[in-house]
């Protein structure tokens, strides 16, 4: 791979990623970082083509290109407007838009809507446990009932109300992970906090019933419903700050996530809250690398 410097503006990823053969040769050499192999059968013996855009597997004898098997798919579009793509994406704190990212690179909105969609496929949030101290809190994520129109409305109450739930862990000085979830009773929010909160950790949480009789952690309750917040070091502003930054992206930016897509607007919104202090190269880097690895998405899959 080329030496990539440390750009710190728009203007400089696109003189240094200025042509297609760029794109292609920085790709390649992610791609293939562990080795040349076929997506087809993981063989690791393959040829390429004189042009050397295309490949074919010494073992199946199957043709492929660098971004088969990828998200991108056999994408028709050059790999500098996908490259400007996952940029606009990884680097805006709150997201960007599908009609922005349409007119900033060029395409149609339904191909923006569809690119954004892969790109944060690549975005998905890795597996792995929290240690330390930790907090826990739940959120709805969707449009106030009294601003529907009476036909749409639910007539069950208010609060999350015809609205999604997501449930979030924070480790304080580490990772942040969320997930939407059916419901926020006990049955499914504490599995969930057993599988990502290492045994032994400080949990800080609500005094929402659905953390009721948590077992295996340190476990603290803040009472909100009595105004309390703070109990000495005991808070879930880390985890609430969160919930602030994406609802400024849902309200401000997307204004709409239906619940079928809704997991990958916080994958991304995550993937990026994660990086924050990050550089805008590492930030690149990491979303081109995980679409390297990451299977396709369909169109036909997307919209089912």
């Amino acid at each position: 791979m080329k030496n990539v410097f440390e750009f710190k503006t728009l203007a400089e990823f696109l003189e240094y990623f200025k042509d297609e053969e760029t794109c292609r040769e920085h790709f390649t050499a992610i791609r293939f970082r562990n080795g040349e192999y076929c997506p087809h059968c993981g063989h690791k013996e393959i040829y390429t083509f004189s042009n050397g855009k295309r490949y074919r597997c010494a073992k199946c004898k199957k043709d492929f290109t660098i971004i088969t098997g990828t998200v991108f798919g056999e994408t028709k579009l050059p790999l500098r407007k996908w490259f400007i793509a996952i940029y606009l994406l990884s680097t805006s704190s709150k997201g960007i838009s599908s009609v922005q990212v349409a007119k900033h690179v060029g395409v149609t909105q339904k191909t923006g809507w569809f690119m954004d969609h892969r790109i944060r496929k690549a975005m998905k949030q890795n597996k792995g446990q929290l240690f330390g101290t930790v907090e826990a809190d739940e959120t709805y994520i969707g449009g106030l009932e009294k601003n529907k129109h009476l036909s749409d409305r639910l007539h069950k109450g208010t609060g999350g109300t015809g609205k999604s739930a997501v449930f979030g862990l924070r480790s304080r000085g580490g990772d942040t992970q969320a997930k939407v979830v059916k419901t926020v009773r006990s049955e499914e929010l504490q599995p969930i906090i057993k599988e990502a909160v290492s045994h032994g950790a400080i949990l800080y949480t609500d005094n929402w019933c659905g953390y009721n009789g948590l077992k295996g952690f340190r476990h603290t309750v803040i009472n909100h419903s009595d105004g309390q917040y703070v109990k000495g070091n005991a808070h879930t502003n880390s985890i609430e700050s969160f919930w602030a930054l994406f609802k400024r992206g849902y309200h401000g930016i997307y204004h709409f996530m239906s619940r079928k897509h809704l997991q990958r607007y916080v994958d991304e919104s995550i993937f990026r809250f994660n990086r924050r202090g990050h550089s805008m190269l590492s930030v690149f880097s990491a979303v081109v690398a995980r679409v390297s690895t990451s299977t396709k998405l369909p169109y036909k899959e997307l919209i089912a």
